[in-house]
Parts: C-alpha cells; sequence; structure tokens
C-alpha cells in the first residue's frame, strides 16, 4: 500500500519501510510521529479513500541539510552582505500506512556461506598445447632466470695470479715508489730583478 502525504509544505508519495527527509518536526529519535494530511492512498493499481486513513512514522535522527551562501550587493553604493544559511531536517521512517505496517526481515539463522574462488582452467592452443595463464607463465619466467643465474656463478674458489716472472715487471713498482718519493722542484718565483718599484717605498738615487 501507498500513500501521498503533505508535511512542511512538501508533497510524498510513501510506502511503509521507507525513509523521508522533510522539514524539521518537534520530537527526539525514537518517537512516533503521526502524519494526517493524507491526499492520496492506493493499494497496487486500485485508489482508496482517504478518509480516516493516517501514516504513522518514526523519527530516525535530527539533521541540517548543505550550507547555502546568501550574498547580496549593491553596485556603487559599498553595500555587501554575506550569510550562510543551513536548513533543519527531520529523517522519518513510515512505519503503518492505516493498517498495513512495514514487514520486519527475517533473521537469518545460519550465516551464508562464502563461496570458493573458482581458478581459471588452462585453455587449449589451436596446436593442441595447453596455454597457461599469465601468472603461471609469469612463475615459470622467473625459475628459468633464476637457473640462468645458478648456472652462470664460477664453480670451486678462485685462485690468486702468480707474481710476474719479467725482471722489468718486477722493477716497476720499485720505479714507481722512487719516483713518488722524490721532492718535487720548487716552483720558480718571478724574477724582481727589473721590476718598478712599489709606492711609498725608497726612490733609488740616479747614477753619476
Amino acid at each position: 500500500m501507498f500513500a501521498v502525504v503533505r508535511t512542511g509544505g512538501k508533497q510524498y508519495r510513501v510506502a511503509p519501510g521507507d525513509k523521508i527527509v522533510v522539514e524539521k518536526l518537534d520530537g527526539n529519535a525514537g518517537d512516533r510521529v503521526t502524519l494526517g494530511d493524507v491526499l492520496l492512498a492506493g493499494d497496487g493499481g486500485s485508489l482508496k479513500s482517504t478518509s480516516g486513513v493516517t501514516v504513522a512514522a518514526e523519527i530516525v535522527a535530527q539533521a541540517k541539510g548543505d550550507k547555502v551562501t546568501v550574498f547580496k550587493k549593491r553596485r556603487r553604493h559599498n553595500y555587501r552582505r554575506k550569510k550562510g544559511h543551513r536548513q533543519q531536517h527531520t529523517i522519518l521512517r513510515i512505519v503503518a500506512i492505516g493498517d498495513h505496517k512495514a514487514e520486519k526481515p527475517a533473521k537469518a539463522d545460519k550465516a551464508p556461506s562464502v563461496p570458493k574462488p573458482v581458478t581459471a582452467p588452462e585453455t587449449q592452443s589451436p596446436t593442441g598445447e595447453a596455454e597457461q595463464t599469465p601468472a603461471a607463465t609469469a612463475k615459470s619466467r622467473t625459475k628459468a632466470t633464476a637457473n640462468e643465474h645458478k648456472a652462470l656463478e664460477p664453480v670451486g674458489t678462485p685462485t690468486e695470479n702468480p707474481a710476474p716472472t719479467d725482471e722489468k715487471a718486477a722493477g716497476a713498482p720499485k720505479a714507481a715508489a722512487k719516483k713518488a718519493a722524490a721532492p718535487k722542484p720548487a716552483a720558480k718565483t718571478a724574477s724582481t730583478k727589473n721590476a718598478a718599484p712599489a709606492k711609498g717605498g725608497t726612490k733609488k738615487t740616479p747614477k753619476k
């Protein structure tokens, strides 16, 4: 059964068990409210008389709507006003329309069984070979690369290089050590014989 009720200057089509948001009504959450302004009532495709029909509802919560910004301005008058507003609403749950009440959901005796995930079967290619899934091919590639790295690893312990037998090769480190130990010659300083005398210094007397 359904009905069309009017509350807060608005009309709502309701049925038992529906939830609607209407303009603020007095009461707290859990209180029962009766909506007596029924405009239309019917059951299926047939209409019924609305005389004596009332809609019983239960307050679910008292809430507020979205914020609305109100801005006023007058040009060339230095007039600006800005205000915010949130409309107060009441959330209702329709309990019954006349003698028709909302049906309570049946309690489940046992928890529903969770189906097991089904793995995709291997498909066969036109040549007759079984095609592997992307996960299986990735695993096989990883395994193949690991085997290749393992095959390229050296077997046994590496041997050290023998000492050089050539006399020149043996004497090369000594010569390099001598060059490193020899002191570097001091850098030549610029000659000051023909340099101009510094300012403020003593002037040389000319020769007679």
